[in-house]
């Protein structure tokens, strides 16, 4: 069993067990968003998450095995996302990337933000003329060093 049909059985079975991904983090113990990664291939569980995420869903030993392995990061079928939603946020760093960076080295320095170090939140935010979609991402600074 790979990670890749893993994932798909995490997928299958979440939709049988009716459960949600909050509700499966509640059993990996950490925020929904670094569960749903991790449940999705992209993340490492240690072994009592993994046992723990196997009985919830019924997961055969391979597939709880696999959960612990250190994944190939990186998800997407092709370089340009097709998938409507995935897309917008390729837009959104054509649109927006520029100006991120512009904005990150004039007030940090030359460096990057981190996706190891790093945080995300994804809740809704009601709104009269259609809820919005907030996403808090935060990642530590790290600066180019010389040498």
């Amino acid at each position: 069993m790979n990670r890749e049909e893993v994932t798909d059985l995490i997928v299958t079975r979440k939709i049988e067990k009716k459960l949600t991904w909050a509700q499966l983090a509640e059993v990996v113990g950490h925020s929904k968003e670094w569960s749903t990664a991790a449940l999705l291939g992209q993340m490492t569980l240690t072994e009592a998450e993994a046992k723990a995420v196997g009985a919830a869903l019924d997961l055969p030993e391979a597939a709880i095995t696999q959960l612990q392995v250190v994944p190939y990061k990186g998800s997407l079928p092709t370089a340009v996302p097709t998938d409507p939603l995935i897309y917008r946020f390729y837009e959104l760093i054509n649109v927006y990337g520029t100006t991120f960076k512009a904005l990150i080295h004039e007030e940090f320095g030359d460096g990057i933000m981190s996706a190891i170090d790093f945080n995300m939140d994804l809740t809704r935010e009601p709104d009269p003329k259609g809820d919005r979609v907030r996403i808090t991402m935060s990642g530590k600074f790290l600066p180019y060093k010389t040498y």
